[in-house]
């Protein structure tokens, strides 16, 4: 039986899976993060290996993969591919060629474009620990090509409207708020600490002022029980999501809309103005999200809101909650179209 492999590597999990030549998934499995940019390569091969394995482990058919596809997070440039294709040719038995697909993990989102006929472009937007948006033109002969990208560049340089940049946004506003409030004087200070984010912020860093919160997220990564600084700002995430949707506390909700206009942002970049070369119309397009922060249905209406008041609006909407999935039955389904032509 021949088997196709799809793996979404992230910086959050690594996921696989496995399906068999009609596009039935077989087996999947997670592990840890495997993110080229921000990890050792041999921290992400480990990580990319072990989970494929994991699959195998559930699947009745052992390798090897008839072909196998790979959206690596951080891996941004033909350069970062063509260092990291010897090593998983080497991992999976497959030659590099075309039975060994390497690109970054948009491409694995843009798969739902193939489900409407009525449309040739696409826009994937993954919103998870890091942000990123890409858009893709399909050719008749069913293959996809990247067209443009905007943002992937990190926790320190970007991220806007993932994880990270919620997490920076948050104390970013937190202080300003402090900032002013100290030149109202009076009871202002005070109040900001009233705020359920604020005490949730202050209770997650183990402090007990405002201020201090600076020290905390500047700490050296070393140290114990003390997370690398990228993820102290990224594990703030999931706090804003609570006291916003949940407590309807308005500071969060506040940075949520900043956060969101920020994505929507690098959305409209894609879109352009009538006449650029590589843009892509939104109403002519389906927009792909991706990612735990654009999981949330409230996320998601906050970034299509803010593309509507730029005048963008997409023909087709969809979250796709399993990209290894959808990977892999893409794969299949691009063999089956490569096989045909070449008839």
């Amino acid at each position: 039986m021949a088997l196709y492999l799809c793996v979404d590597c992230g910086g959050s999990k690594t996921s696989a899976a496995i399906c068999d030549a009609t596009g039935t998934i077989l087996a999947r499995a997670t592990g840890g993060p495997s993110n080229f940019a921000y990890l050792p390569p041999a921290q992400s091969l480990a990580a990319i290996d072990s989970t494929i394995n994991a699959a195998l482990l559930a699947c009745s058919c052992p390798a090897p993969f008839a072909a196998a596809s790979l959206g690596i997070s951080g891996v941004d440039s033909p350069a970062a591919i063509a260092s990291i294709t010897p090593a998983l040719s080497s991992l999976l038995a497959i030659p590099p060629g075309p039975n060994l697909h390497i690109a970054n993990d948009t491409h694995l989102l843009a798969s739902p474009v193939l489900t409407h006929p009525d449309i040739s472009h696409a826009v994937a937007v993954i919103a998870g620990t890091g942000a990123i948006a890409v858009s893709f033109r399909q050719h008749p002969d069913g293959s996809i090509e990247e067209l443009a990208r905007v943002g992937g560049w990190g926790w320190i340089l970007g991220d806007e409207g993932g994880g990270f940049g919620v997490g920076r946004e948050t104390v970013r506003q937190i202080l300003a708020q402090w900032d002013r409030a100290s030149v109202v004087g009076g009871k202002s200070q005070s109040q900001l600490v009233e705020s359920p984010l604020t005490r949730r912020v202050l209770e997650t860093f183990g402090v007990t002022s405002v201020p201090e919160i600076l020290r905390a997220v500047h700490l050296p990564d070393e140290g114990v029980d003390r997370l690398p600084r990228e993820k102290r700002l990224s594990s703030l995430a999931p706090l804003v999501f609570e006291a916003a949707f949940g407590d309807s506390d308005p500071l969060a909700l506040r940075i949520l809309r900043t956060c969101a206009g920020h994505l929507a942002e690098q959305v409209a970049v894609l879109l352009g103005v009538e006449g650029a070369q590589m843009a892509v119309k939104a109403q002519e397009s389906v927009v792909c999200f991706g990612g735990s922060l654009v999981a949330i249905e409230r996320y998601r209406a906050l970034v299509l809101d803010d593309l509507k008041q730029r005048g963008h609006v997409f023909r087709y909407v969809e979250f796709v909650d399993d990209p290894a999935a959808v990977g892999a039955k893409g794969l299949v389904a691009a063999v089956k179209l490569a096989a045909h032509d070449g008839k």
